[in-house]
């Protein structure tokens, strides 16, 4: 049963260092915090899901703007962004079904 809670740490790691990444933080969220809490999850959580938007609307931005014939965007810039979302959106996706097991996991185990 250890299988879930590795992966959830793991994914939750990298939530906080994303989390770190964009507020411009050099030092990693584990290492400031030691131990996660509720709120520091949370505001990991957030961010991430703050940033997977923030790349969805500039990549749909770029899209827009290439397609109305902007000369200072590219093509090779739209598809970069479109993909650089869609890894993000998958990411949070899989974040997402990793929390869910994770719930479910937990809801089924008897005390």
């Amino acid at each position: 049963m250890t299988m879930p809670v590795n992966a959830l740490s793991s994914a939750l790691q990298q939530m906080q260092a994303m989390a770190a990444q964009a507020a411009g933080d050099a030092t990693p969220a584990a290492e400031q915090s030691g131990a996660a809490t509720p709120t520091n999850f949370a505001a990991a959580l957030k961010a991430s899901l703050d940033k997977i938007s923030g790349d969805q609307q500039k990549a749909v931005g770029e899209s827009q703007a290439f397609e109305l014939g902007a000369s200072n965007v590219s093509l090779n810039d739209v598809m970069v962004d479109m993909q650089k979302a869609n890894i993000g959106f998958q990411f949070g996706l899989q974040v997402r079904n990793k929390l869910v097991a994770a719930y479910n996991d937990i809801a089924q185990m008897s005390i």
